[in-house]
């Protein structure tokens, strides 16, 4: 508890790159939003290039996009959820298959 009797929420932060992951733990207060927990957390530090402003975030994979749930910057974590920050895509998944199939199209006609 914090000295001001208001209770604090156990939330995590994670972040990842193909050869690196970052999980962090801490407490926050009641109200905080996804965006200020990982702000406060410091993962951004640790990865440089990483704007928090911007990166797409999530609640155990549920996209906080404005839609089935708050953006960032407005949902409001709950004990134990986990603030997952998103890279952002290197290619479009329907081009890199379209891609993929052609290839392989194209290899099986040699």
């Amino acid at each position: 508890m914090s000295g001001s009797g208001e209770e604090l929420i156990n939330v995590e932060v994670a972040y990842a790159l193909p050869q690196r992951q970052l999980i962090k733990s801490l407490q926050v207060k009641p109200g905080c939003t996804a965006l200020q927990a990982a702000q406060l957390s410091g993962i951004a530090e640790a990865f440089p290039g990483l704007d928090l402003a911007t990166a797409d975030m999530g609640i155990f994979s549920h996209n906080l996009d404005g839609k089935t749930l708050p953006l960032p910057a407005d949902y409001q974590v709950k004990a134990g959820d986990r603030i997952e920050i998103y890279r952002p895509l290197v290619a479009d998944p329907k081009l890199a298959r379209q891609q993929r199939v052609a290839k392989a199209r194209a290899e099986k006609k040699q």
